[in-house]
């Protein structure tokens, strides 16, 4: 079909790039067999909302469709027959932007006992809403159209003019009346951030499986990487403060969809649970349950803290299933090349090095490409690590024939576990301390900066190359001496 302007559109195809600038549309829908003379048959219009423009950058919001801009399919020149996908592209929109609506956030966290409070924004002239009661969604637009100049699609953060993000609020005040979902919803999100997979990743490797660990770091790398860069992307914003509560304020600058911290909790899951028959000896039933509930927990979380849209939580599922079932048939080639073949470091070092300079650029700082350097240098460091463990003969890797029984969890058995865990993360982290500070220092000498501008660091010539040295250092760490380390303490 065409629009009013004359431009064709397919309606099908376009339902994503018009999901952030279209408006909320309800479509009345006509048996067209049926119709009588003289009664035109409604024809819903794509409507792009008039922008606030500044330095470029344009935020498309929600308003509502006066009369006047609704078309018959009679009366506008531009068409000649009914168009037969309008119902369903419309009904598609309206479901990506009912998915994508902050006010599903917040009814979220309101049933889940979290509640924005007066005094939840502290800038001069905005308006309040009165203690433990809920945001309407129509002054959250407002509130959005009023800051609309200033900033980009990401409507948390404005820009200022040295071109860093800076956060456009203090952090909201909120009331919590359950303290049970508040902490499981917390320590859910916390399973989904990098810090977490950095300590616990080596932890399969040192106690359990270091088959299981390469697996999951290679899975872990490639939705991450790939969820990341869809975000820098497609730029959609995350929901905005009102009407959701906002818990973290870390990565606020960072883009909304998809959510990666749903892509991290999918893949990391079930590459367990597709890995882990071949190599250890389970019920596959209470694994799936347990891979399930890990996963919808930290996708819950991702709505609880309001960093996400559930539109968000959903791609990054679906992204994270899609990228499973396309990868699973290679798995085994990817573990001979990663091990047997000669130029394996070589690849292992080059291309995650590679792909941390060519990430998109923003037209502000943003930690998304920091955090992305830092997943492809763990998984450099430890892609070399297995290959030099495979060429020193030394994998440990369960002995016997596979798959093997799950160790016995024995007092013993659960102390020599801790000790290793805490050996392990001490070395862990003091390697990131000392190699981050050399690196910093060569580089800071290198380009000519003063050791006290910390904000240098966020400067890709920086930033990459520092991140990458580091968390490539730490992957050698884990998966080459630490486990020696434990065979000379007697841990292992």
């Amino acid at each position: 079909m065409t629009s009013a302007q004359g431009h064709k559109i397919n309606l099908p195809s376009a339902c994503c790039k018009y999901l952030v600038t279209q408006p909320r549309i309800k479509v009345t829908h006509t048996n067209y067999h049926s119709r009588k003379a003289g009664h035109p048959t409604p024809c819903p219009a794509l409507l792009r909302t008039p922008v606030a423009r500044s330095s470029g950058r344009t935020c498309d919001l929600p308003a509502p469709i006066s009369p006047s801009t609704t078309q018959s399919c009679s009366e506008d020149p531009h068409l000649s027959a009914p168009c037969a996908c309008a119902p369903f592209s419309a009904v598609t929109l309206e479901l990506l932007a009912y998915l994508q609506d902050p006010e599903l956030v917040a009814r979220f966290q309101r049933r889940c006992g979290l509640f924005l409070v007066e005094g939840a924004r502290q800038s001069g002239g905005r308006s309040r809403a009165p203690a433990g009661d809920p945001v309407p969604a129509d002054k959250s637009r407002e509130h959005l159209r009023a800051r609309c100049g200033h900033q980009d699609m990401n409507s948390n953060f404005r820009h200022k003019e040295d071109g860093y993000a800076d956060g456009g609020c203090r952090r909201p005040q909120y009331e919590v009346r359950n303290w049970l979902l508040h902490f499981l919803f917390l320590i859910s999100a916390g399973l989904g951030h990098e810090v977490f997979y950095i300590t616990c990743l080596p932890c399969i490797h040192w106690s359990l499986d270091p088959f299981l660990c390469r697996r999951l770091v290679n899975m872990w790398t490639l939705v991450m990487y790939v969820g990341q860069v869809m975000k820098d992307l497609l730029k959609l914003p995350r929901p905005p403060s009102p009407p959701v509560v906002k818990l973290e304020t870390r990565v606020d600058a960072e883009y909304g969809l998809p959510s990666t911290h749903a892509m991290a909790a999918t893949a990391i899951s079930f590459t367990v649970l597709l890995s882990a028959p071949s190599r250890i000896q389970f019920q596959f039933e209470v694994g799936l349950l347990i891979a399930v509930t890990l996963s919808s927990l930290v996708c819950l979380s991702r709505l609880y803290t309001g960093m996400h849209s559930v539109l968000d939580v959903v791609c990054g599922v679906l992204i994270s299933g899609v990228i499973l079932f396309v990868t699973y048939p290679c798995w085994e080639t990817i573990d001979r090349f990663q091990l047997h073949s000669p130029i394996s470091p070589i690849m292992a070092l080059t291309v995650p090095l590679l792909l941390g300079y060519t990430y998109p650029e923003l037209g502000h700082y943003s930690t998304t490409r920091g955090d992305t350097t830092t997943i492809l240098g763990c998984l450099a460091g430890s892609s070399v690590g297995y290959w030099v463990n495979e060429r020193l003969g030394q994998t440990f890797e369960p002995q016997g024939v596979l798959p093997v029984p799950l160790p016995t969890l024995t007092a013993k058995a659960l102390a020599a576990g801790a000790a290793r865990s805490l050996v392990g993360v001490v070395a862990l982290v003091g390697t990131r301390q000392v190699v981050k500070t050399l690196s910093l220092q060569v580089l800071y000498s290198w380009y000519r900066v003063p050791k006290t501008d910390d904000s240098a660091r966020r400067r890709k010539e920086i930033e990459v190359p520092y991140k990458f040295v580091t968390y490539t250092a730490v992957g050698l760490v884990h998966s080459i001496l630490c486990n020696r380390i434990f065979i000379l303490l007697g841990l292992l």
